[in-house]
């Protein structure tokens, strides 16, 4: 019987500050990525740009740099954070390529343009399990992706004994 060979895969996750983002990448990696395979893991943290304000804020004072420069820090620790957080779950695996990414923009657009570019398999993500209201008003970045993408999407829930705050 001839040896049958894998296919190399390149599979997407969307990881985030949430818990449900943690929970997918683990899922992953207990249920898709294959130990000793050629696949390729993609942890992708989309950095949400900067709110844009105006020069006054409601009291008519202006924001100063120092504010400013707050914020961009807090954005890039948030950031420093999720991708060791992803680090530290990836690292026990044994001959699986992990290429971790940051991009700026929108989660939605962000996920949709890197798993076409990169011509992922597949894209993992986690669900935020939103109601219909909340849903309505910030809108579903695993809905957007699995109504665009033209690969694969897996949204993968917590289970409510796993979910912290919840």
């Amino acid at each position: 019987m001839a040896d049958v060979v894998a296919k190399e895969r390149k599979i997407l996750v969307a990881i985030d500050e949430g818990e449900e983002s943690a929970y997918a990448l683990s899922w992953c990696l207990k249920n898709i990525v294959v130990e000793n395979s050629k696949d390729t893991l993609v942890p992708l943290y989309a950095k949400p740009p900067r709110a844009v304000y105006p020069a006054l804020d409601g009291t008519g004072y202006l924001f100063s740099s120092d504010i400013m420069a707050t914020m961009d820090r807090y954005s890039n620790e948030v950031a420093e954070c999720v991708i060791e957080k992803a680090k530290k779950l990836c690292r026990e695996l044994n001959d699986v390529k992990v290429d971790m990414r940051i991009e700026h923009g929108d989660p939605r657009d962000v996920i949709c343009q890197m798993a076409e570019k990169l011509g992922v398999d597949m894209v993992v993500m986690g669900s935020h399990g939103y109601g219909a209201i909340k849903r309505a008003f910030l809108g579903s970045v695993s809905n957007h992706c699995a109504q665009n993408l033209k690969c694969p999407v897996l949204i993968v829930k917590t289970p409510k004994s796993a979910a912290v705050n919840k």
